[in-house]
This record gives structure tokens, sequence and C-alpha cells, in this order.
């Protein structure tokens, strides 16, 4: 009787050995996948992926109950590189994301800029209207001064730079705006200036300020009887 059942027990071991050895091995390997995919956003970021991945395993899942284990482990492969094409599509779309995030961000900052740089302007605007309005109610005295004061603004001294002559110097905005102003500049720098034609770069010259209405016509009287340098 002992022999009989040990022989039975073997009988029933190498049965199921036999049965498992046609089960599905790559059915855990796709479970691990799938839910893998759904903890990194499948759900957002790959909708359409994941279900279509969903589908190979619940087809593999309905072959093995019917006993087709092969078949079924065909669908379980499936399914695994279905998760790869997820995984894919869940980086593309993070990435996406994320430069979607950087383009919001970068445009946030320049409506703050553009926002800021006009109330800036506006700022300066009222300031310069006000100034405007308070100098004309100005008495004349304190207009004068405000005419002063602008003459004081304008530079002292000008560095000669590569072929500039002292008309051209004279013709400058924010020295005489005036050409023939040229001797000005001529007699306040006779010191380094023998030849009014010759004058080399890096050369600092004065610039005369306090001018008198004599001054500058006699200025403009010289530069009339000579050729301009």
């Amino acid at each position: 009787m002992k022999v009989r059942a040990g022989i039975a027990a073997l009988v029933t071991i190498a049965v199921l050995a036999g049965c498992a050895s046609h089960l599905p091995v790559h059915r855990i390997d796709a479970l691990t996948r799938f839910s893998a995919v759904r903890t990194m956003g499948a759900e957002k970021y790959a909708t359409p992926e994941l279900a279509s991945l969903q589908q190979a395993i619940a087809e593999g899942d309905a072959l093995m109950q019917s006993g087709k284990y092969e078949l079924a482990d065909s669908y379980y492969l499936l399914a695994i590189r279905k998760s790869e094409v997820v995984e894919r599509s869940i980086a593309r779309e993070r990435e996406h994301e994320r430069e979607m995030q950087v383009q919001s961000e970068n445009e946030r900052l320049a409506r703050e800029r553009q926002k800021a740089l006009e109330e800036l302007k506006r700022e300066l605007a009222e300031k310069e209207k006000e100034e405007k309005k308070r100098t004309e109610r100005a008495p004349q005295p304190v207009r004068d001064k405000e005419k002063e004061k602008e003459v004081r603004s304008f530079p002292l001294y000008h560095t000669v730079k590569r072929g500039e002559s002292l008309p051209q110097i004279a013709a400058q905005p924010d020295v005489y705006g005036d050409a023939a102003l040229w001797p000005l500049l001529y007699r306040a720098n006779r010191d380094q200036i023998r030849d009014p034609g010759r004058i080399w770069p890096g050369q600092v010259l004065r610039i005369p300020r306090n001018i008198s209405r004599d001054d500058l016509a006699e200025a403009r009287r010289y530069a009339q009887e000579r050729p301009a340098p």
C-alpha cells in the first residue's frame, strides 16, 4: 500500500510539474511593468497607450484561463513591448510639459518687465510735466538759474579723437553746436595748440563756458577771416 501511495504521489507531482512548465512565464513581468508605468503617470501622460497595454494583458489572461498558455504568453510579451512605448510617451510628454512651463514663466517675466518699463516711462513723463509747469510758473531769476544749471551740465573738457578738427569739435551738440565757434577752443588751449589745423588724438581740450556775446561775435569774425583748419 505504501508503495502504491508513493507512486501515486510521484505521478501527481509529475503532472503538476508538466502543467507548470506550460504556464505563461511573462505574465508577472507584464503586470509589474503595467504597475510601474501607472506609477510614472501613464494615466495622465499616455492614456491611449496605457489602455492598449491593459487590453493586451486582459487578452493574455483570457487565453490563460482557456488553457492556451503559449498564445497567452505572446500577449504578455506584447504588453511588455507596449509598456516600453508607454514609458517613451511619458518621457516625451513630461519634457513637453516642462518646456511649456518654462515658456509660460518666460512670458510672465516679460510681461512684468514690460509693465515695469511702462510704469517707469509714465513716472518720468509725469515728473517732466511737473518740472515744466514749475519752471513756467517760476519768476525770471529762477528761470535764469535753471538755464545756468543746464550750461553747467555740459562737459568742460573734450578728448580729441582720431580725425577730429576744431570746427568739428565746436559743432558737436554738447560743445557749442556751431562749427564757427572753433576759435574759442583754439584760444582756450593755446598752451597746447600752436597751429589750429594740427590737433592730436588724446589731447584734452578745455571748453570755455562763461562766454559773453562779444566773445561769440569775435570768434565768428575770426573764423570768417581765416580758413577753417
